[in-house]
């Protein structure tokens, strides 16, 4: 049984989340769960909140009773759309700057 949790839109760079989400893909939901807790990266709190949502979905959507035997079979985070901004710079020039937005996707999975 496969189930899966998405977060969109959230105000992170892919890259950075993707430090983060590498760490926990193949594991158990236990030991991502631990590892995410001793992480000490921003993007580590919402990809906590990403499998928990995951592991609900689990319990009430798809009626799993052994959660937390499950494993993270697949983690990845894309891109989103760019929020545009300009900075003023020197003789009246101005600079893009791109604050980038990600998708987080997990999911599960009873079958190692």
């Amino acid at each position: 049984m496969k189930c899966t949790a998405t977060a969109r839109y959230i105000r992170m760079s892919p890259r950075k989340a993707r430090l983060v989400i590498d760490t926990i893909q193949g594991k158990s939901v236990t030991e991502a769960l631990a590892t995410l807790d001793y992480t000490q990266k921003a993007a580590a709190r919402t990809i906590r909140k990403v499998l928990k949502s995951a592991m609900a979905n689990a319990e009430n959507n798809h009626k799993v009773d052994q959660v937390e035997e499950m494993k993270v079979t697949q983690a990845y985070v894309d891109g989103g759309p760019m929020l545009k901004r300009f900075r003023p710079r020197a003789m009246g020039r101005a600079s893009r700057i791109l604050k980038r937005t990600s998708h987080i996707t997990i999911v599960l999975s009873d079958q190692g």
